[in-house]
């Protein structure tokens, strides 16, 4: 005996109804899953590692031992000593993220046709280059008896095993690889900017450096808000190849910033736990100033709309 008419089509009708809800789920699936597997779940992991103390062998047994993991990154003077640091970075990447690709957007927005090809390629070629091969390059420019840099300047310094430079010497490297992705990002923002603001300011008898001043450059606040987010949260990151394959930390831990403290401390120091409660630390940190970036992101949008 077959199913009545109408309860057949009321049953197709309720399974397409699903699908159609569903699709949209199936399409992310595949995302979400890549993101439970390679994030999530390293994360928890992570934490519970956090509240064990390990050295990384297989054949030595995890020992409990709670919260005492963050307790003794409290006691730690090479902790505060690595968030300075982190924050000196952060605050001198941001000229190369924010200041100078604002300058250099303006002044190059005149230029056209192949010669904007040419400059685009030029300034976004850096980024382009690996870390560890720009860290090589840097290395002999800088060489103390050799270096073109040290010959320019009549100078015999060692400027990256000079506690004194050796910082600076990364934020400038890492400043120019950073440099001509966020010129594109504020070009392609300046490129989306409505021209009837600019065209009515003009009208009005605005001059250029009015037009930019209050309304190009407020209309680029989005723009702004998410190279400082990425400065922010992958400055650190960025600079990890360079102070790994430059300074290995040093001088004198002058290099250490907080990502590569808690690297040091996983494989170089075998102290699997403190690591991991560093890890968990700098997650929720960073988390919190990504949180309030996104929200001030989203105010200076919805107010710009």
């Amino acid at each position: 005996m077959t199913a009545p008419e109408p309860t057949r089509t009321i049953r197709d009708s309720s399974i397409a109804r699903v699908l159609r809800v569903a699709q949209p789920y199936l399409y992310l699936t595949p995302a979400i899953a890549l993101l439970v597997v390679w994030t999530y779940r390293p994360l928890v992991q992570a934490a519970q590692l956090s509240t064990y103390s390990w050295n990384l062998l297989p054949t030595t047994p995890m020992e409990a031992v709670g919260a005492d993991n963050y307790r003794r990154l409290l006691e730690l003077p090479a902790v505060g000593d690595s968030i300075w640091r982190t924050v000196v970075l952060i605050l001198a990447l941001l000229p190369f993220s924010i200041v100078l690709p604002v300058v250099i957007s303006f002044a190059t927005r005149g230029v056209h046709g192949r010669a904007r090809v040419m400059y685009q390629s030029i300034i976004f070629a850096p980024f382009l280059i690996a870390p560890v091969a720009g860290a090589a390059v840097w290395q002999w420019l800088l060489d103390p008896s050799a270096g073109i840099v040290n010959r320019i300047l009549g100078s015999d310094r060692n400027w990256i095993q000079d506690t004194a430079t050796a910082q600076w010497v990364i934020i400038i490297i890492t400043g120019w690889h950073f440099l001509g992705f966020a010129v594109l990002v504020v070009s392609a923002g300046m490129a989306g900017v409505n021209s009837d603001y600019s065209e009515a300011a003009q009208m009005d008898g605005a001059s250029r450096w009015q037009i930019d001043r209050w309304i190009t450059l407020p209309l680029l606040s989005p723009t702004l808000v998410f190279l400082t987010l990425m400065t922010v949260l992958l400055s650190a990151q960025w600079t990890f190849p360079l102070i790994d394959t430059l300074t290995q930390g040093g001088p004198s831990q002058s290099t250490t910033n907080i990502y590569y403290l808690l690297w040091d401390y996983g494989f170089h120091s075998f102290d699997a736990g403190l690591s991991a409660a560093a890890g968990i630390v700098l997650f929720v940190g960073f988390g919190a100033v990504a949180g309030v970036l996104v929200w001030l992101s989203e105010r200076i949008t919805f107010h710009d709309n």
